[in-house]
């Protein structure tokens, strides 16, 4: 078991291969650099170390699960109980039957891409435009450029809340747009997609695009957390916004990029309350402006900061 101050919680969890830590400070592993700390973070060795921990925890423990905070606002207060980051044990990525891919669900989305691109696999270039992991394209049917995780998906592998292996297929998975339906409970650590034989140099090129469109239309390099909020049906969520006179529009050192405006930016020292009062503000301008009442994309997880003590 790894390193971890004695905490009454800690004392209560079973003991693992992987590593325990109290009070960890997750605004250092999310994209926005904010939030409190996790009260106990546990990173796995592998799926059988993650399957024994689940399966003897305490069914009123709370486990939460985060990728690598990309898409991701962790609040000020932190996140009660044990949260789960899936690290190396998860990382393995391998070509199967020549035209499909197997990758475990922390390895980031763009490395699918570029496996894909390197077998001379067309039909996985997407994954490109996507800021974050396997995992987290399979929790909420990651997609960009016109396709989406549910086009590709062959099967997930998963581990539920009483450590039992499941396999979905993608029925199972019972995706709509930027929506899973599989049970809260699941944490996914495995998943095959399938690509087809095609071109390398029109593959090479279909990445370069993407890679181009997004460096030219998203501030790729702020601490950002993505797209902000879900595109309604028949809409594109940045021209609404846009059309409601929120571009640039500020809380604090939380502003809506002038770049995108579906994007929220911490542009130094803000808090994720002011993040969160942000995009709220932004909901509501949008409503009032069009009648469109903007879903949040981004997952915001933890308790808010009563105290102001991590703000």
């Amino acid at each position: 078991m790894g390193e971890a101050s004695e905490t009454e919680l800690l004392k209560r969890l079973p003991a693992v291969r992987g590593r325990l830590q109290a009070e960890f400070c997750l605004r250092d592993v999310t994209w926005f650099r904010v939030g409190g700390p996790a009260e106990i973070l546990f990173t796995p060795a592998d799926a059988e170390d993650l399957a024994g921990f689940l399966r003897h925890v305490e069914a009123d423990i709370s486990v939460t699960v985060i990728g690598v905070g990309s898409n991701l606002l962790v609040r000020d207060g932190g996140v009660p109980g044990v949260v789960i980051r899936l690290g190396r044990g998860f990382g393995g990525i391998a070509i199967e039957d020549e035209t499909r891919v197997r990758a475990g669900a922390a390895v980031p989305d763009v490395k699918v891409a570029r496996a894909a691109l390197d077998a001379g696999l067309a039909g996985l270039t997407f994954f490109r435009g996507i800021p974050g992991t396997i995992g987290g394209a399979l929790r909420m049917n990651g997609g960009a450029y016109g396709r989406e995780t549910k086009d590709v998906l062959v099967e997930a592998r998963a581990v539920d809340r009483a450590g039992d292996v499941k396999v979905l297929s993608v029925e199972d998975m019972a995706y709509s747009y930027r929506h899973c339906g599989a049970p809260d409970d699941l944490v996914f650590v495995e998943a095959l997609f399938q690509g087809e034989r095609g071109d390398g140099a029109v593959i090479a090129a279909e990445m370069k695009a993407i890679t181009e469109a997004r460096e030219a239309t998203q501030p790729v390099r702020s601490r950002t957390g993505g797209s902000t909020f879900k595109n309604p049906p028949d809409g594109k969520a940045w021209e609404l916004i846009d059309a409601a006179g929120m571009r640039g529009f500020s809380v604090g050192a939380a502003m809506v990029s002038e770049k995108h405006c579906n994007f929220l930016i911490n542009t130094g020292g803000a808090t994720a309350s002011d993040l969160e009062t942000l995009g709220e503000a932004v909901r509501a301008r949008v409503l009032e402006h069009s009648g469109v009442t903007l879903d949040w994309e981004i997952r915001r997880i933890g308790v808010a900061d009563t105290d102001g003590a991590n703000a």
